[in-house]
């Protein structure tokens, strides 16, 4: 073993020392031998107990633990910490710019336990006013775990495509004809490996350019052959670009965009050689020759839409402009950036005809979450933001934690008072598909229940999410009349777009919602359309692609409240 691996032995041991709180003259004593070992230039391995007490920085203690070390190959000290932590926060531990004394606080105040959790936070503004934190540190360790990621080869969708878009202003004009996106990109998969564009011979010097100039790129990345291009972006993600001859862009485009799947179930349908398809003007024409419905590139991913195409039956997806209002939103009532009257201001900016606020309830503790009074100070406000907004509404909302035996989080006589209740589950997140199916059943069934938030509180590229009987849940609202959030924040896009198609046959409404805790977090309800068009969701079943009427006279008739 090298000095340097013993160093980082003691390094790591001390900085877990230091998360743990224990000795602080120990937690010392085990950075001076780390620094002093890691500039040794005689070796340690082969030296006795004796010896290596020797040796400036070691000492007593120390000698017989590195002896064991060398000797054995395990580090008593280090193992036991290690066992005392989650996996998860050892990685925080690593991610640049956080040391152990705010990782503890991330992890034993916030609750937070992966860097993907850690990265949703930061989107959420939750650093800010913490001790020893602030704007400035949250940035920092945001751009520090999405390199971090970066590294691993996965990325979420959104930040593929800000990247895209931000290297390929100047060609939006030509995309389509010159250019476009490809494989899993132009699918809008919600986790990518890569971003693959395809390109014409023609633009391909122009296209150069562009990557060259762009600072988001890595020039030293780039290997370019006549027919691919490959390259890095500054940030760590893959980009590869397949070159084809301007005859053939129509085609190329079309069978790098489906998976195998898609593909070869569309090839099969009538026998048709890929020769015999090469000279379409169009993909609507390639579909065409091979005796299928057309389908948008999101849903080619060879799961349900064949069957839909072969029976002239594929619906119209919905769209952004369909959405007439936005539900699921916080503001400085709870954990949010924005207050109540800047949420509804910048809602209306975007032309919605109504905005549903559901600040965190009050078992919430984390997030600032609503008392009886604070909920009751907060529909005043609403009141009297309606009467000087209308015919803009402001819906009175709240997202109730759904406690560990699924009953929501306040008493009847104020769960009356809200015109929709959002259900979501927020702890106790380690359950097994039983408990987790059950919890949200008994909380679907609970008459005041509205809309199932995030319905396996998964976070893309950091957590799973807990197991679910996805059937179960969403027969659950089925009979209910209960609404399914496809929350739209990129990092969740939760309930997974490959069960709304089994949702739509049980006549369960999707409602597409952002999770907003500031106003620019509106715009994420794009990823949410983006998910939703896979899954093959038209506008009829997007519950908040109800126009404000519509949606008034559901929550009324969910309540049990008639029309005067």
């Amino acid at each position: 073993m090298e000095n340097y691996e013993i160093a980082d032995i003691l390094k790591e041991t001390a900085k877990l020392m230091e998360l743990h709180e224990e000795n602080s003259f120990k937690i010392k004593s085990y950075q001076n031998a780390s620094f002093k070992l890691d500039r040794l230039t005689e070796k340690l391995e082969g030296k006795s107990v004796a010896d290596l007490e020797k040796v400036d920085g070691i000492g007593k203690s120390l000698s017989v633990k590195i002896f064991e070390l060398l000797s054995t190959g395990t580090f008593p000290d280090l193992k036991k910490l290690i066992d005392q932590t989650p996996p998860g926060v050892i990685e925080l531990m690593h991610i640049k710019g956080i040391g152990p004394k705010k990782v503890a606080v991330i992890w034993k105040e916030m609750g937070i336990e992966t860097p993907g959790e850690l990265l949703y936070a930061c989107n959420e503004n939750r650093l800010i006013e913490v001790k020893g934190f602030g704007q400035k540190t949250q940035e920092t360790i945001r751009q520090a775990i999405l390199f971090m990621m970066a590294s691993k080869g996965y990325h979420h969708y959104a930040t593929a495509e800000a990247l895209s878009w931000n290297i390929l202003a100047k060609a939006k004009n030509t995309l389509g004809v010159s250019w476009d996106f490809t494989g899993d990109m132009r699918r809008k998969c919600e986790v990518i490996e890569q971003i693959d564009f395809i390109i014409t011979d023609d633009f391909r010097e122009d296209f150069l350019k562009l990557l060259v100039s762009s600072k988001e790129i890595d020039s030293n990345t780039i290997q370019a052959s006549e027919k691919n291009i490959q390259l890095q972006s500054t940030s760590g993600i893959k980009i590869i670009i397949d070159v084809v001859a301007t005859a053939d862009f129509v085609f190329e485009r079309w069978k790098s965009t489906g998976n195998k799947k898609h593909i070869d179930d569309c090839l099969s349908f009538k026998q048709i050689n890929e020769q015999d398809l090469k000279d379409a003007k169009s993909e609507n024409e390639i579909y065409q020759r091979l005796g299928l419905a057309y389908v948008e590139p999101e849903m080619r991913e060879g799961i349900f839409e064949i069957e839909l195409m072969k029976n002239n039956s594929v619906p119209v997806l919905v769209t952004y402009e369909n959405l007439k209002g936005i539900l699921h939103n916080h503001s400085t009532y709870s954990d949010g950036i924005h207050s109540l009257k800047e949420m509804a201001e910048a809602c209306k900016k975007l032309n919605m005809q109504y905005l549903g606020m559901c600040d965190h309830s009050k078992s919430a503790g984390y997030a600032n979450g609503l008392s009886i009074e604070r909920v009751q100070q907060q529909h005043a406000e609403i009141d009297e933001l309606n009467k000087a907004m209308a015919p803009f509404k402001i819906f009175k909302g709240i997202e109730s934690d759904i406690l560990s035996d699924g009953s929501l989080d306040y008493p009847e006589e104020i769960l009356k008072s809200f015109d929709f209740i959002v259900a979501s589950v927020h702890s106790g997140l380690q359950m097994d598909e039983e408990k987790a199916t059950q919890r949200l059943i008994k909380a679907i069934e609970n008459p005041y229940t509205t809309i199932l938030g995030h319905p396996t509180g998964r976070l893309l590229l950091a957590r799973k999410g807990y197991p679910i009987d996805h059937k179960a849940v969403i027969d659950a609202c089925a009979a209910n009349n209960v609404v399914i959030e496809l929350n739209a924040h990129p990092y969740r896009l939760d309930i997974d777009w490959r069960w709304i198609q089994y949702a739509l046959s049980k006549n369960v409404m999707i409602s597409i919602n952002p999770d907003a805790h500031a106003t620019d977090g509106y715009l994420d309800m794009y990823y949410g359309v983006c998910a939703a068009r896979k899954g093959g969701l038209t506008a009829e079943m997007t519950f908040n692609a109800k126009d404000l009427e519509a949606v008034t006279k559901w929550f009324q008739q969910k309540n049990g409240i008639k029309n005067s």
